[in-house]
C-alpha cells in the first residue's frame, strides 16, 4: 500500500485494485474549470499514468459528476482504465432526508451519482462526513448491500476520526459485512493533527490514505509571502480568511514559515518546485495510497504530477518532518505522553 519502488501504482487499501499514487480531485469542475478545461485536465492526468478519479455529489451540485460523465461516455475504451470515486453525505437538496448516511438518503444518492456518471457501478464510494444521527448499523449495512448488488466495488469514509474508523471496521468485522477500504482525511506538511490518532487506526485496520488539500489550500506552493495578504483571484485573495486555510491565522505562525523555508530549501536543491516537494513528502508517509490533486488549470496539474518523478533523500524527509512537527501539549500527544505508550524491551520505562 505504501511501498513506491519504482512503481507509481499502489493497492487501493486493503483492496485488490490499483490506482496511481496522486489521484485527480475534481472539486473545482463545473465551478472554478468549466467542462472544456475539466476535460483537458482529464486527458493530462490520463497521459502522466493516472487512472484515478475522485468527485463528489456536492461538488457543484452534480455538476462535477456530470462533467466526468459526459468524459467517459466520449472516451469508452480509456473510461475502462479509470477507478472512480465518489461520496455521498452532504445536503442535496432543502428536505429532511437529503442529507446524512442514512439507507432512505444513501440510496437515492447512489443511484444519482450513477446516474450523473452515467455508469453501472462506482469502484470506491464514500461516506463524506460522520452523521451522528444515523445508526453505524443501518449505513454499514446500506453499504455492504451496495457492494453485494454490485454497484460499488469498495467503499470508504472521508473525515472520520480515529475512533469513529476503529468503530465502523469492528462493526463491519463483528456482522461480516464487506470491509471499509479507504479513508480521506485532510494531510499536508501543514495539517498533520492526524497522525496522533487517524493515522494509527488507519494503519492498525489497513486502511488507505487519500489525503485532501495536500497543498493547504495553495500555501505550500509558495504563493503567499510573509505579512503581505493576498488579492487577486485565487481562494484566498477573494476571501483572504476562507476556511481552514485562512490567511492571518497562519501568516502569524512560526510554524508556517519554518515549512516554508525547508520546503524552498529543498526544492532549490532538487531544481523542483515547491508544489512538488510538499506533494513528494505526502506520498512518502505511512498508510497513504493516493494523494488527491486539487489542480485549476494545466499548468497546476502538470507541475504537481512531476512530484511522482521527485525522490527525496532520507534527510529531506527528516527536516520536512521535523520543521512541520505538530504543536501540541505535552499529554496525551506531546512527547511525555507519547512515552507512556511505550516501552523499553529489556525492562524500566
Amino acid at each position: 500500500m505504501t511501498a513506491t519502488g519504482t512503481s507509481p501504482y499502489r493497492n487501493l487499501g486493503r483492496s485488490g485494485a490499483v490506482v496511481f499514487e496522486q489521484a485527480l480531485g475534481t472539486m473545482t469542475f463545473g465551478k472554478e474549470a468549466d467542462e472544456e478545461t475539466s476535460h483537458a485536465l482529464i486527458d493530462a492526468y490520463l497521459e502522466a499514468g493516472g487512472n484515478f478519479l475522485d468527485t463528489a455529489d456536492v461538488y457543484s451540485q452534480g455538476v462535477s459528476e456530470q462533467i466526468i460523465g459526459r468524459w467517459l461516455a466520449a472516451h469508452p475504451t480509456q473510461a475502462q482504465q479509470v477507478v472512480i470515486a465518489t461520496k455521498g453525505r452532504f445536503p442535496m437538496g432543502a428536505g429532511p432526508n437529503d442529507l446524512g448516511t442514512s439507507r432512505r438518503h444513501l440510496r437515492t444518492a447512489l443511484d444519482d451519482s450513477l446516474r450523473r456518471l452515467g455508469v453501472d457501478h462506482i469502484d470506491l464510494y464514500q461516506l463524506h462526513a460522520w452523521d451522528a444521527l444515523t445508526p453505524l448499523e443501518e449505513t454499514l449495512r446500506f453499504l455492504d448491500d451496495a457492494v453485494s448488488a454490485g454497484k460499488i466495488g469498495y467503499y470508504g469514509f472521508s473525515n472520520f476520526t480515529g475512533w469513529q474508523l476503529t468503530k465502523a471496521v469492528h462493526l463491519a468485522e463483528r456482522h461480516g459485512w464487506a470491509l471499509p477500504a479507504t479513508l480521506q482525511p485532510q494531510y499536508s506538511l501543514l495539517v498533520r493533527g492526524i497522525e496522533h490518532e487517524i493515522v494509527p487506526a488507519s494503519l492498525d485496520a489497513g486502511i488507505g490514505l487519500l489525503p485532501w488539500s495536500p497543498l493547504g489550500g495553495g500555501w505550500l506552493s509558495g504563493k503567499y509571502q510573509r505579512d503581505v495578504p493576498p488579492t487577486g483571484a485565487t481562494r484566498l485573495g477573494e476571501n483572504p480568511e476562507r476556511g481552514m486555510e485562512a490567511w492571518r491565522k497562519r501568516n502569524d505562525s512560526e510554524r508556517t514559515w519554518r515549512i516554508l523555508d525547508a520546503v524552498t530549501d529543498i526544492a532549490e536543491a532538487h531544481g523542483s518546485s515547491r508544489s512538488q516537494v510538499a506533494l513528494a513528502w505526502l506520498s512518502a508517509q505511512p498508510g497513504v495510497t493516493s494523494v488527491i490533486l486539487g489542480a485549476r488549470s494545466l499548468d497546476q496539474l502538470r507541475d504537481n504530477l512531476g512530484a511522482v518523478q521527485l525522490h527525496l533523500t532520507d534527510d529531506d524527509l527528516t527536516r520536512l518532518t521535523e520543521a512541520s512537527a505538530p504543536e501540541t501539549e505535552d499529554y496525551p500527544y506531546g512527547v511525555p505522553g507519547v512515552n507512556q505508550r511505550h516501552r523499553k524491551i529489556e525492562g524500566g520505562r
